[in-house]
């Protein structure tokens, strides 16, 4: 364990599907509090709250990276360069993302319901030193462990786990992502829609989230990588308040265990058949 993630499971993958949680930690240090404008319990909604118990419930043998340091120490799910000039001296003023535009770079500076987060700026030298040590480790980290899962198996499928707030409408309950193609061959997006459908759930493909920079960095299909994002409705499994664990608990984490056996069993009959033809 580090400071800042666990690895959950055998750092040589026992199934091709690996399962990674950024954005669930509640770990928040001395240092981020003192430096708030305010209350620390705002930060929650920056969190996919409690979206860990159910990657934590859902998995059996696969390896698990799990984020402890929270979202508004560090987003895993932003580039290194997207640093926010309104908040970081260390950021360029040039070529900034959406995201970073409003407020949610590789430190957020803000949140919709409280507005900023910091009470002054921060150096160049803080940010870079959250990034050497929490955001560089946990991707070298998946990186290792998604190479080991394709050298055993042939392919590795990243499950990158996340929830949302209710879309307006209330229709859509789950959101896939595979960056538009990019990150995932379509056999395996195929594999997770069936599996939701099946549990009779409404999906959205890639609208409104497609996948950050974790699929953009470790879905890589020439190395036979491949990395889905599922965006998960907080209702589905939180109480009324959208904070503590609620009923719907035990059916969200049946239907994550089954995206996730429909992911290996594609990806073993993929091995299966490279094997054949040798």
């Amino acid at each position: 364990m580090t400071a800042s993630f666990r690895i959950i499971g055998s750092a040589v993958p026992e199934s091709p599907v690996v399962l990674s949680v950024p954005h669930a930690g509640r770990a928040y240090p001395a240092a981020l509090c003192a430096a708030l404008r305010i209350p620390a319990a705002s930060l929650a909604a920056l969190e996919d709250r409690h979206i860990d118990a159910v990657a934590l419930s859902a998995r059996r043998s696969e390896t698990l990276l799990l984020q402890d340091a929270p979202r508004a120490w560090i987003d895993l799910n932003r580039a290194e360069h997207e640093r926010d000039p309104l908040l970081d001296d260390g950021a360029r003023r040039s070529n900034l993302s959406a995201k970073v535009r409003a407020g949610l770079g590789i430190v957020p500076r803000r949140t919709g319901a409280t507005g900023d987060i910091w009470r002054r700026r921060l150096g160049a030298d803080e940010v870079e030193a959250r990034i050497v040590a929490d955001h560089r480790p946990y991707h070298q980290a998946l990186g290792e462990v998604l190479t080991r899962a394709r050298q055993r198996f042939g392919v590795a499928v990243l499950l990158d786990l996340h929830s949302m707030p209710p879309l307006p409408g209330g229709r859509t309950h789950v959101v896939v992502g595979d960056r538009f193609g990019r990150a995932a061959a379509a056999r395996f997006v195929e594999r997770v829609e069936a599996a939701i459908e099946m549990r009779g759930y409404i999906y959205a493909l890639n609208t409104p989230y497609a996948g950050g920079y974790i699929l953009e960095r470790h879905g890589r299909l020439d190395d036979a990588i491949h990395a889905v994002q599922l965006e998960i409705d907080r209702s589905l499994y939180l109480d009324q308040r959208l904070d503590a664990l609620g009923p719907g608990l035990a059916r969200t984490t049946a239907l994550v265990r089954g995206i996730v056996d429909a992911l290996t069993e594609e990806a073993l009959g993929i091995a299966s058949l490279a094997q054949a033809a040798e």
